[in-house]
């Protein structure tokens, strides 16, 4: 890395000060040149060529390609303004015994899939110059939000960025039989000013705590707020919005409480079960979600040994759990939908195709029995070329495995 400082220690700090940048991008932006090294490489699962595919994307779709450092060059941004996947997320099993995913592409839009089917869902106008991520469910119905970064996005200083209202959207659902995206709430509704964005939060499922940054040229000042509403969310609108939530200030105390990274002997114990050892051995960030849930919880891990950290990515399921780290190292146990549970409900080590210095992977879903798993070139904060791999969990796994 060309920078001393790190990243990470960065997102520490800018999370405890409650001044952070909206969830979407804590990928921990660095050079991925380093393998994890378990004792017993023999327990890794390597992934066959023919079990899997890349793609990496453009301004307007994703491509298949043979690899991802062929794909063609791109001027980096801020991770803010990059195209790439930003949040991911399973929705579970349905009634009906289908399993979905979805993944919010930054300035492009929501990509579906389910099993291997997969669909890019475009929007030009809500995604064309803002940040998205942050994607949760509410009655398996998907929901994200949007922003405008005071740092990096020249748009905030147009002079009608203060005047218009409706542009300062905040949280939104996604409609997958329309292919589009509605508006729930907007900062303004939050907060009386109009020139305000909404640049980080945390949901219980219930409740709300944003941080809300009022830009008012070289001048910002922020407000904490905590909300619910008092109909379904999904029946909100902006235009309703003043007599369908409720909002009352809170203290940036409370706020930092609500965001604070908790000691890993605090995550989940299905999650501390599969990683047993390897918590040991590696210093690591953990974001964890559960299918179909609502905000990510976020832990550390202090290994006994000395090394620098990992960041990854965890989702639980009914049936299954996984996670992701960004060099590839994937843990995974229990049943996937409509398989037997493998190992007898030992953890699976997977080792994903290594990905050259500079790349690394983030955000991932499963569908089925697929995996779908981001990757984006990165450097510090900005970040380059960016696509995802898909991998059939399948063959790869349970036709080799009991």
């Amino acid at each position: 890395m060309a920078m001393k400082i790190h990243f990470k220690n960065i997102l520490v700090l800018i999370w405890a000060a409650g001044l952070c940048f909206c969830v979407i991008g804590c990928s921990g932006k660095k050079d991925n040149s380093k393998d994890v090294n378990l004792e017993q490489k023999e327990d890794f699962v390597e992934i066959p060529e023919i079990n899997h595919t890349w793609y990496y994307f453009t301004e307007n779709d994703f491509v298949q390609i043979d690899k991802p450092q062929n794909a063609p060059g791109v001027v980096k941004k801020a991770w803010t303004e990059a195209v790439r996947i930003s949040s991911a997320n399973s929705l579970g099993v349905m009634e009906d015994g289908s399993s979905k995913g979805y993944a919010v592409v930054n300035r492009l839009g929501v990509i579906c899939v389910q099993n291997e089917d997969t669909e890019l869902c475009i929007d030009s106008y809500l995604f064309k110059d803002r940040t998205a991520g942050n994607l949760g469910f509410w009655n398996d119905t998907p929901i994200f939000s949007v922003y405008k970064s005071a740092f990096f996005n020249d748009t905030i200083l147009n002079p009608v960025y203060k005047n218009d209202d409706s542009q300062h959207f905040f949280l939104v659902q996604f409609d997958e039989n329309a292919k589009i995206s509605y508006p729930l709430v907007n900062s303004n509704n939050l907060v009386g000013n109009l020139n305000c964005e909404v640049t980080d939060f945390t949901w219980n499922g219930t409740e709300w705590i944003c941080s809300v940054k009022t830009v008012d040229g070289s001048r910002n000042s922020f407000s904490y707020v905590k909300w619910k509403t008092s109909v379904p969310l999904l029946s909100v609108t902006p235009a309703t919005a003043s007599k369908d939530i409720t909002v009352e200030e809170v203290s940036s105390e409370e706020f930092r409480k609500s965001k604070e990274i908790q000691d890993y002997t605090f995550a989940p114990e299905r999650i501390k079960k599969m990683l047993t050892g390897f918590s040991d051995k590696k210093s690591f960030y953990l974001e964890v979600k559960s299918a179909g849930g609502n905000s990510v919880r976020k832990y550390y891990n202090q290994s006994k040994e000395s090394g620098e950290e990992l960041y990854a990515r965890a989702v639980i399921d009914q049936s299954w759990s996984c996670v992701l780290f960004e060099d590839g190292t994937l843990f995974i146990e229990g049943a996937l939908p409509g398989k037997h549970i493998l190992r007898g409900g030992k953890s699976v080590a997977i080792r994903l195709p290594k990905l050259p210095a500079g790349f690394l992977y983030s955000e991932f879903v499963i569908s089925g029995t697929t995996l779908y798993a981001a990757w984006e070139e990165s450097s510090f904060y900005e970040v380059g070329r960016s696509g995802f791999i898909k991998i059939n969990l399948d063959k790869t796994l349970y036709s080799r495995l009991i």
